[in-house]
């Protein structure tokens, strides 16, 4: 029998899962899903907005793997700790797939970014996705009555969507219960969101981009002027040339920018706003954010854009930062600083060049921030595939006993599946007792607290 750790269990872990236990070229195949959280799903669960409720019933897919007899969750396992450094990992398991995501957001690198106010746009969404990390984030928002957004892909969209959604909206989800009540108690009016480049190159999906004219009591507009400034905005050609995505936001876009502003408008607004480079957050004597600066920007004719020397003054109170995100180094495992990913071929781990009997990456920490989360599933086969041609050699290893006794000896305190019931029960409750439906419990205690509740 091949014993495998999966360390991740959000989209690529469950499926790199989900592969190994239904080939057919290497029988008896079992699987622990390892996991630094009680609650499973990863980015499903804690980085897809809650009002997104199509995109989080992936959820109902990933359960149907994790309920597999041949895969076991562990939650609350950290991997790379003292109690559970990687070559004890794989002292337990033949093989080890590491799913481990990217953690860390990039700075924009301007002066201000450490006043009061200033977020990365991942805290602000493991903050409202009710992540036990953001427990303590302290986001002041009845304070707030505009914001400034720094992006153009999804998730920038995201973040401007509910900062600018009303609270009625927003109560059906799952949002946990402290969240939804700062945002309630927003006096949040306005939002921006600003991107360096032109609309022809925005990252985020029409879909997507769509979805902020329909917010009920928000204008949304783009500024023509700024439009007009990419060079394929007014050349038809030019336009028709474009991948299909981006043909279409420059449509969504356009009709914006030809609206009849609405006499007396909604309660908020949202502004899209093209061609401006972040060059400073200004801030007042208490330390608080009051704006942002950017510089007018042009395109360079390859691709690019340059300064123009005019500037340009955006009041706001909250400033959140979505440029991208990168890997996170998991101690006792190589990685490469300027990708932000394990060296690896084909998901075989490289250590000086040379494939690490027994170790295999796929998901973020593999390829990059990229792709949708549909890409994770060719990416995970990839390396599954990898690990099976290796088996043979593998296999030979004899493992001492049953791993999750050796987790527990070293001071682990799993959460198995009854445990992760017991948390979305508990969540039910919650929800029942706020008048809502399941409502996330946003803290380490209570998550691990109505774990123990369902241990057998």
């Amino acid at each position: 029998m091949l014993r495998v750790a999966v360390v991740g269990s959000g989209p690529s872990g469950v499926y790199a899962a989900q592969t190994l236990v239904q080939q057919r070229e290497v029988p008896g195949v079992r699987v622990d899903v390892l996991d630094r959280l009680p609650a499973p799903y990863g980015l499903v669960r804690y980085g897809v907005a809650p009002d997104h409720e199509k995109i989080k019933s992936l959820q109902g897919s990933l359960r149907t793997v994790l309920e597999d007899e041949r895969i076991r969750f562990l939650g609350n396992v950290e991997v790379g700790g003292e109690a559970l450094p990687t070559d004890r990992l794989l002292e337990l398991y033949h093989a080890v797939v590491y799913c481990v995501g990217a953690a860390r957001d990039r700075m924009l690198g301007i002066p201000g970014e450490e006043l009061t106010g200033v977020h990365s746009a991942t805290a602000f969404v493991s903050w409202y996705s009710g992540h036990p990390d953001a427990a303590a984030e302290a986001f002041d928002l009845p304070g707030v009555d505009a914001a400034v957004v720094v992006g153009a892909g999804n998730v920038a969209v995201d973040v401007t969507r509910i900062l600018a959604r009303g609270t009625a909206e927003l109560a059906p989800t799952d949002m946990p219960q402290p969240a939804l009540g700062a945002l309630a108690e927003s006096g949040l009016r306005a939002v921006s969101m600003v991107a360096r480049r032109g609309p022809s190159q925005g990252r985020f999906t029409t879909k997507e981009l769509r979805e902020l004219g329909t917010l009920a009591g928000v204008d949304v507009r783009a500024d023509p002027a700024e439009l007009s400034l990419d060079p394929v905005y007014a050349d038809p050609v030019a336009a028709a040339a474009l991948p299909a995505v981006a043909r279409r936001n420059l449509e969504v876009l356009r009709g914006w920018a030809e609206a009849e502003a609405e006499p007396g408008g909604g309660p908020r607004s949202i502004a899209l706003r093209f061609y401006l480079r972040p060059v400073e957050i200004l801030g007042g004597p208490d330390g608080r954010v009051t704006g942002m600066r950017f510089e007018r920007t042009a395109p360079d004719g390859r691709g690019g854009v340059t300064g123009t020397g005019v500037y340009e003054d955006v009041s706001a109170q909250l400033v959140l930062r979505s440029v991208g995100y990168k890997g996170v180094p998991l101690a006792g495992l190589p990685f490469d600083s300027a990708k932000g990913t394990v060296p690896h071929a084909a998901g075989r781990v490289l250590r000086a060049g040379r494939a690490s009997v027994g170790e295999y990456v796929a998901g973020w920490i593999k390829r990059g921030p990229t792709g949708v989360i549909g890409t994770n599933r060719p990416c995970a086969k990839e390396t599954v595939s990898a690990l099976l041609q290796d088996a043979g050699a593998l296999a030979r290893r004899d493992l001492a006993g049953d791993p999750l006794d050796a987790l527990r000896a070293a001071g682990l305190r799993p959460v198995r599946w009854p445990g992760w019931l017991a948390i979305e029960a508990a969540e039910a409750d919650l929800g029942r007792s706020l008048g809502r439906r399941s409502v996330k419990i946003p803290d380490w205690a209570g998550l691990l607290g109505a774990a123990d509740s369902g241990s057998a």
